[in-house]
């Protein structure tokens, strides 16, 4: 009877080991076949003819493509996705793993000559960089650094009319930064830096050269309206905000009263974990930061697009001085002439919540 009594507890026990086993397993398992990245993050990979599945995954790996080889292999032979085909494919370490191996397996994907890259309203010249470095033959390091280089800027200068000698302030920290026009282009995948920032700046001479009565009537200098246009661009999101906005801040600038926005705190941070350390940190001393020194900004703090660039060009004819969006609501920029009338806002639409 006793005999049976231990059987039975070392059977349980094993039982319990056994499903904190598998338990555990299906965590790790669950974690591993997680995306490598939170946000998109596309890169070109490469298999070479005659590589097996065992090789392809820990490159993979390797690459911080995705977080386990072991993973890649078993998933890749439950979904018969191991008909892998040599070439080079722009993959994105946010992507699944199930969608890295259909790609993989497809040689419509391969990458022969040429790459599209996207580039959103409001990405910082670092992130052209790293997608610019992420698909191409170019170095991320390398744009940088010719984006700062004072004898290619002058070149660039006497090339580009809507460049003037204001962009080579040492005190920015990208030099080039809101002048890289955020749009789809095509690249070859070996190219150069130069040629890079040369396909980028046509770009933004289009939009110059179609506004260009607007600029040469404003009574900003052209880098005034860039660098305007790009804390517009990070303030609203849609055109007629745009506009509301781009007023507000410039009834400011005509009275000497502070633009005090927090997107250009988030700029002098440069690396920050969420909205509320930009909030919080207005005294951080920076040229960037419009709390601590009046005027503009000493440079553009991201790329603004074309209806960024429009609204501070032909802003709307107002006579508020504040505005604050309902975060916690459908987004609506609520705008007041005075600063009673904007906490009034504040109470009402985000304190309230």
């Amino acid at each position: 009877m006793k005999k049976k009594k231990r059987l039975a507890k070392f059977l349980a026990g094993l039982l319990v080991l056994i499903l904190i086993g598998l338990a555990s397993t299906y965590v790790l398992y669950t974690n591993l076949s997680k995306p490598a990245a939170g946000e998109s993050d596309a890169v070109l990979f490469e298999i070479k003819s005659g590589e097996v599945l065992r090789t392809v995954a820990n490159n993979l790996e390797e690459q911080g493509i995705v977080r386990s080889a072991i993973v890649v292999e078993l998933m890749a032979r439950l979904e018969r996705l191991t008909g892998l085909k040599a070439g080079v494919f722009v993959v994105d370490k946010s992507w699944s793993v199930t969608e890295i191996l259909t790609t993989l397996n497809d040689s419509t994907k391969t990458i022969v000559d040429t790459i599209r890259i996207t580039f959103p309203e409001g990405d910082w010249a670092r992130d052209f960089a790293h997608k610019i470095g992420n698909l191409t033959s170019v170095e991320e390091q390398d744009l940088l650094d010719l984006w700062n280089e004072e004898t290619f800027l002058k070149e660039m200068i006497a090339r580009y009319e809507f460049l003037s000698e204001d962009i080579l302030n040492p005190k920015t920290r990208i030099r080039l930064e809101g002048y890289l026009f955020p749009n789809t282009y095509e690249f070859f995948v070996t190219t150069k830096a130069r040629d890079v920032t040369i396909k980028l700046l046509d770009q933004t001479k289009r939009i110059y050269d179609k506004y260009k009565a607007q600029f040469e009537s404003s009574e900003l200098s052209v880098h005034e309206v860039f660098i305007l246009a790009s804390v517009v661009q990070f303030e609203a999101s849609k055109p007629d905000d745009m506009k509301m906005v781009a007023s507000v801040f410039l009834n400011r600038l005509e009275i000497d009263m502070p633009l005090q926005s927090s997107v250009t705190v988030c700029y002098s941070l440069y690396e920050y974990d969420s909205w509320r350390d930009c909030e919080t940190n207005s005294n951080f001393d920076s040229p960037y930061n419009t709390y601590k020194y009046r005027g503009l900004p000493v440079g553009p703090i991201m790329s603004p697009g074309e209806a960024a660039i429009i609204a501070v060009l032909e802003p709307a004819d107002t006579d508020f001085f504040y505005f604050m969006a309902d975060v916690y609501g459908d987004g609506t920029v609520y705008y007041a002439k005075t600063y009673a009338e904007h906490n009034a806002n504040v109470e009402k639409y985000l304190k309230g919540r």
